[in-house]
């Protein structure tokens, strides 16, 4: 470390740091949003408006295909519809509805929703597993930001670590971003089980039971619920992801 001037380490940050993030954003996708890959869904916005297609999802937004393509207002031919990561506070929910489903992904759905109803003791384990793990990751980076706290108190080592902060911070973000989300006691407890979640629609409290699949920092996932949004939309049988700015798990519905 002696040969190493300031400029040199900062370099050294500053690629690390690009790599790192590279290597993340290029690989990172919302595990709720993978679960629903593949499959036609129908997404609804904030202001109301539907859009259906086959979702295709990458780690910077998604993609609905539409099963035939169709001209637009302006006349443009259009196959497909995009949302960027950036664009995700506009979504008011994801729909799997049922009867859109093919007889094969009907089948793949219906092995989910078994998997997921009350898990069984090998899948219990697995998830208390990787939630330790995210523990002490947790664990790990409070711990970090103490020994650099206290290092850059020192001489020396603690006047070039404050010169690269910024990209010290930079690394940690990044890597605290590529795990979904920290162990969630209040929610873990009741995955696997139905609950009634409510969430906004139209800036509306509505109330929809549901089995909780799984939930990640931005989402929330529900299987088997009747989904309605008031009096003048038909209950259809289906799937949800519900962006949590949105929606919280209220109830215990079992």
């Amino acid at each position: 470390m002696n040969g190493l001037t300031p400029v040199v380490i900062t370099i050294i940050f500053i690629a690390l740091s690009t790599f790192v993030g590279a290597f993340i954003k290029g690989r990172k996708k919302d595990k709720c949003l993978k679960a629903f890959s593949g499959f036609i869904i129908t997404l609804e916005d904030v202001s109301g408006k539907r859009i259906w297609g086959r979702l295709n999802v990458e780690a910077t937004g998604m993609e609905l295909m539409y099963t035939q393509e169709h001209d637009d207002a302006d006349g443009h031919i259009e196959s497909s519809y995009m949302l960027y990561k950036y664009e995700y506070g506009n979504i008011s929910s994801l729909i799997r509805y049922h009867d859109y489903l093919s007889k094969e992904n009907l089948k793949r759905r219906d092995a989910e929703l078994k998997k997921t109803y009350h898990p069984g003791w090998s899948q219990r384990t697995r998830r208390k597993i990787a939630n330790v793990f995210k523990t002490v990751r947790d664990s790990i980076m409070e711990v970090s930001n103490v020994l650099l706290s206290q290092a850059k108190k020192t001489t020396g080592a603690g006047t070039m670590l404050k010169t690269q902060d910024k990209y010290v911070s930079q690394m940690k973000n990044q890597m605290i971003g590529s795990v979904d989300t920290a162990y969630e006691p209040f929610l873990e407890k009741y995955i696997g089980h139905r609950v009634i979640a409510e969430f906004l629609h139209k800036d509306q409290p509505v109330e929809l039971a549901g089995v909780l699949k799984d939930y990640t920092a931005e989402f929330i996932e529900l299987l088997d619920t009747e989904y309605w949004t008031g009096k003048e939309d038909q209950r259809k049988k289906a799937d949800l992801i519900l962006p949590r700015k949105r929606a919280v798990i209220r109830h215990l519905a079992e």
